[in-house]
């Protein structure tokens, strides 16, 4: 499926079309974060967190706050030491996971 490792993305530059897919481990929507919601991945390689804008939110609800297993295309965001996907598309590979248990930490 051509996904980029979270160690593949670590070093690259500021704006890069990116594609990643992990384990979501947790989602979280702050009250001061004005709608966006913030989730973290987690591959072989390390974790990934990701900026859901209220938009891409809306368009796809089911996929961003229903899979445990999440395929994301985005841009890559990096400043200083923080480093993210601005979330553009997603898609739930949960189905993938066959029996396999990995529940999220979720918001409330």
């Amino acid at each position: 499926m051509k996904f980029s490792t979270a160690a593949d993305l670590h070093d690259l530059p500021d704006g890069r079309a990116v594609r990643f897919a992990g384990l979501v481990t947790v989602r979280q929507q702050p009250e001061t974060a004005s709608g966006v919601t913030f989730i973290s991945l987690e591959d072989e390689t390390g974790d990934v967190q990701l900026v859901v804008w209220r938009d891409a939110l809306e368009r796809q609800r089911p996929e961003i706050l229903g899979s445990n297993l999440l395929a994301v295309k985005g841009r890559w965001q990096k400043e200083g030491e923080v480093r993210s996907i601005v979330v553009g598309h997603a898609k739930d590979l949960t189905s993938m996971l066959g029996s396999l248990s990995a529940p999220s930490r979720d918001f409330h």
